[in-house]
């Protein structure tokens, strides 16, 4: 089993919405945390991916920030996360 993905977002942002339907139209169960409705997250978005852009998903200590399907679909797949 892979470890908890963690998917931070902004709800209005498209690559956002589109991260979210990959993920869950492949079966896969993630924390969405709006960066928005807590600093505190959106603070700690940016120690872990070193940015500020959304989305940015945590898996463990691997992170995948400001990301489009293809790299999505890439990374999940490099690092053997499965639904």
């Amino acid at each position: 089993m892979s470890e908890p993905l963690q998917l931070y977002v902004k709800t209005w942002c498209p690559w956002c919405i589109r991260a979210k339907a990959f993920l869950d139209a492949e079966g896969y169960q993630y924390q969405e945390i709006d960066v928005e409705a807590d600093r505190a997250d959106y603070e700690k978005m940016i120690r872990l991916s070193g940015q500020r852009l959304t989305p940015t998903l945590v898996v463990g200590d691997k992170v995948l920030p400001d990301f489009g399907p293809e790299e999505l679909r890439d990374f999940l797949a490099r690092h053997c996360i499965v639904p």
